[in-house]
């Protein structure tokens, strides 16, 4: 090894463990070596040779190499302190290694294209521990963890909850048996307390709900209704021969006290994951920057060369995110006064006080035959503030459902109005859709506003309450999420009404988008009439312009297929058809090439050094918060069709990293009589099984039929 190396390893050494003060019984030296399961060679044609590497951002890499990226068993130092110790394959963290934090955290299994992946143990700063099974970075499978606080789990997990059949016991003595959802008790279970007390019965939201009894040492029991709210409490004492009474004790107690003893630690949090770290490959031995591939288009050659070995098939992907799209609504614009209408009106909606917290509703809640109409005059009013637009009316439609479906999705009321009424103006998409509805996008592209005709505000209205249940059941649903329903009834002779309704936008992320596609599972005039050069990453591209086979992780593709099951019969059950499941791309560049460093170029002691953008080196693999259909990891598959009306084509074997994003979106079509009306009409041009307007129960089998083959297993 070469002088200057050493002197950086020792260095780095140093530092690591300086900020390892706190657990020195387990730091961690750079220098320890560990035994490693063999790497499948997938690069038997290339040599593999031992080799050291220094970085020009201060990374080494000190092992196993081929062609131009590490293959085998190696090491890999950042500069902030974390390394690597393991198997290598093609450049990826695969296989067995360890990886280890500064702070003296530290991971020990199996790893999967980077991803903590399959059995391992994490050892925390703090000497708390999780082994057990791993899913993408997420603790999932059986497992067992000991908190720093004296606290041990034992049980079942869920994307790193607590989550089906589980032990947990405190430090006090106390333990729970039973089931758990999402980190809390739920379900049926028993706590037993250290003194001898203990609850058998149901629980939710980690507490006792529902039937149960509370059992004293001494045989005395009270049986009957839990709840934290005293107005749903009912039971009975039943008392014991013990000289010892009970009937002073208020069964609310257990709420205040008992369960007051009981709380769950949460552990520590792993800040950055193995998957988030960036690496610096370089071929060129000289340690000098080689000419980029170009960033216009990725692709590879008609005659299925390997081109750049980024993208396959005929297919080029320009790699320029999406433009900002829409037109921004300014005065004197035709939109302007409907948008300062529409601001003023949410404005004064979300403002309202709510009254109440529950996420549980009244049949009333859903009553929509109320006009409930506000004014809002130019010169203010006792509810409304003054303003600069023209007089109109406001209407909201079932307030108290849409408030509460906000807070069943996580949408803080502060921001929601802030994106919506801020001092940023609304951007109007320069084209309506099909429908002839016009969308609009806050200033933040969190929220898609739509205009709606008449037909599809009943239809909201009439599916409202089952959509309610529906999303409040299935947390992972794909369907569209909205979040408010509203009319302006503008000033005038005619008196115009516009109906719209807020929804979330599933493309609003950090990451470029560059292809969009909206998937139906037929193929009458389902394809782009653009021609390519036209082609952009604002295109929303259709059945027969796909090319690709999405590949998900094994669990993430069994809850996929659930989940569509579970969204496509309710959307069946409402007799909803012509939905479409948008999906976003996001191309992962292959492992952005950096200057590297000979090190041993200098013999005069000093370290070689090269300035680069690092703030360019973005790394969109980061997903440390993976929801299914958001900014999800996969592989595409790039296929292959014999002929132009071939719905899906041929796999090719050819492979790219993406990000994803998808959902189902435009569920607020009904097989009314203009569809049927339009099935008979275009079954006498083409095949009626091609065309979208079709029976919802015949819709739903080809749309999960389609999906289904689009989107596989990456077994």
């Amino acid at each position: 090894m070469s002088k200057i190396l050493v002197r950086i390893l020792k260095s780095v050494e140093s530092k690591v463990r300086k900020s390892q003060t706190s657990a020195k019984k387990r730091a961690i030296s750079i220098f320890t070596t560990m035994s490693v399961a063999h790497v499948d060679d997938e690069v038997s044609d290339a040599e593999v040779y031992n080799t050291e590497k220094l970085f020009c951002n201060g990374d080494i890499y000190i092992g196993q190499w081929a062609t131009d990226t590490p293959h085998g068993n190696g090491k890999y130092l950042w500069s902030d302190g974390c390394m690597y110790l393991g198997d290598w394959n093609n450049g990826k963290i695969h296989g067995k290694g360890k990886f280890s934090w500064p702070s003296g955290a530290s991971y020990e299994g199996d790893f999967k294209n980077g991803f903590m992946d399959g059995e391992g143990t994490f050892t925390g700063s703090v000497n708390d521990s999780y082994k057990g099974s791993w899913v993408m970075n997420k603790k999932q499978g059986k497992g067992t963890t000991n908190y720093a606080n004296g606290d041990h789990y034992e049980g079942e997990w869920k994307k790193g909850f607590h989550n089906g059949q589980g032990r947990y016991r405190w430090e006090n003595g106390h333990q729970y048996i039973g089931q758990w959802k999402n980190g809390k008790m739920n379900g049926n279970g028993t706590m037993m307390w250290e003194n001898g007390n203990r609850y058998d019965g149901s629980w939710e939201d980690g507490l006792p709900k529902g039937n149960g009894t509370f059992h004293w040492l001494d045989g005395s029991f009270y049986a009957g209704i839990w709840s934290r709210d005293q107005k749903e409490q009912s039971g009975k004492f039943y008392p014991s021969t013990s000289q010892v009474p009970h009937d002073d004790w208020d069964p609310h107690q257990l709420f205040s006290v008992e369960m007051g003893e009981c709380l769950i630690c949460e552990g520590e949090n792993i800040v950055i994951f193995p998957s988030d770290k960036l690496f610096y490959w370089s071929n060129n031995e000289e340690g000098m920057p080689q000419n980029p591939p170009p960033t216009t288009t990725r692709g590879i050659d008609t005659n299925g060369n390997g081109g750049n070995g980024y993208l396959g098939g005929s297919l080029k992907i320009r790699m320029q995110p999406a433009k900002r799209q829409g037109v921004t609504i300014c005065k004197g614009h035709k939109n302007y006064e409907l948008m300062l209408n529409l601001q003023l009106g949410i404005r004064h909606s979300v403002g309202r006080p709510a009254p109440t917290k529950s996420l549980k509703l009244k049949p009333t809640a859903f009553d929509t035959e109320q006009k409930l109409w506000t004014r809002f005059p130019p010169e203010g009013s006792k509810h409304t503030p003054p303003h600069q637009s023209c007089e109109f009316k406001w209407k909201d439609y079932c307030p108290l459902v849409f408030k509460t479906l906000r807070k069943l999705f996580n949408v803080d009321p502060a921001d929601y109005m802030l994106s919506i009424c801020g001092n940023d103006a609304l951007r109007e998409l320069s084209s309506p859709g099909k429908s002839g509805s016009f969308f609009y996008l806050t200033h933040d592209d969190k929220y898609m506003i739509k205009t709606m005709k008449k037909s599809e505000v009943k239809v909201l209205k009439r599916m409202l309450p089952a959509y309610f249940d529906h999303v409040k059941s299935f947390e992972n649903t794909l369907v569209t999420k909205f979040f408010g329903l509203h009319c302006v009834k503008l000033s005038g002779p005619i008196q115009k009404k516009v109906r719209f309704v807020i929804m979330g936008n599933l493309l609003c992320t950090e990451v470029p988008i560059h292809r969009r596609y909206d998937l139906k599972g037929s193929s009458h005039g389902r394809i782009t009439d653009k021609p390519e050069t036209e082609i952009d990453a604002n295109t929303t591209l259709k059945d027969l312009d796909l090319k690709f086979i999405f590949r998900l992780q094994k669990d993430w593709y069994q809850e996929f297929c659930s989940q569509v099951n579970k969204d496509c019969d309710f959307l069946e059950q409402e007799r909803i058809m012509d939905y479409s499941l948008l999906v976003g791309i996001s191309f992962q560049e292959p492992n952005r090439q950096a200057p590297e460093v000979n090190a041993e170029a200098d013999s005069n002691g000093t370290t070689p050094s090269l300035s680069t953008d690092m703030d360019s080196l973005i790394n969109p693999t980061k997903c440390s918060c993976l929801r299914l259909g958001i900014k999800m990891p996969a592989r595409v598959e790039f296929t292959v069709r014999s002929n132009d009306t071939q719905l899906v084509g041929e796999p090719t074997g050819q492979f790219g990293d993406v990000i994803i994003f998808f959902g189902i979106i435009d569920i607020l079509q009904d097989y009314d009589i203009s569809k049927k009306l339009e099935h008979a009409y275009k079954s006498f041009q083409c095949d009626s099984t091609s065309i979208s307007a079709v029976d919802p129960r015949f819709y739903s089998k080809r749309f999960k039929d389609f999906i289904f083959r689009v989107f596989s297993d990456d077994s």
